[in-house]
């Protein structure tokens, strides 16, 4: 029994103890790396988007289906709610953004670092009396 209890504590001593190990630090992303990353995060919330227009469309569908239930049974139906109708995303288009910072406009002067003057001795505390 107190074979079993050393394992069970001595597992989680052996992670704790070894997981400084494991904690490396990556290497920045690459430009290719950044512009598949920001392509994918735009194909995503076109997706998305694609999604909410489906789920708007069969809400539609399904509304004027309980309507015309409701009409065929005889009942009073209520006006519907005012809503905004479904917004088409269309097909998935990406245009990658210029980096228009990187690059300075033709005729533009580049500033260039002068070195740092030497600082200026700090004023003497004044004295107490």
């Amino acid at each position: 029994m107190n074979k079993h209890i050393a394992r069970a504590l001595a597992l989680p001593l052996v992670a704790f103890l070894s997981a400084g190990l494991v904690q490396a630090k990556l290497p920045a992303l690459s430009d290719d790396a950044k512009a598949k990353a920001a392509e994918t995060s735009a194909k995503t919330a076109w997706t998305n988007q694609v999604a909410n227009f489906q789920l708007c469309k069969s809400m539609d569908k399904v509304a004027v289906a309980y309507v015309a239930q409701v009409k065929k049974s005889g009942k009073e139906v209520k006006p519907a709610t005012a809503t905004p109708p479904c917004a088409d995303p269309g097909v998935f288009s990406y245009a990658p953004p210029v980096a228009a910072a990187a690059v300075p406009a033709a005729g533009t002067a580049v500033a260039i670092a002068s070195p740092a003057a030497p600082a200026s001795p700090a004023a003497p505390a004044s004295a107490k009396k």
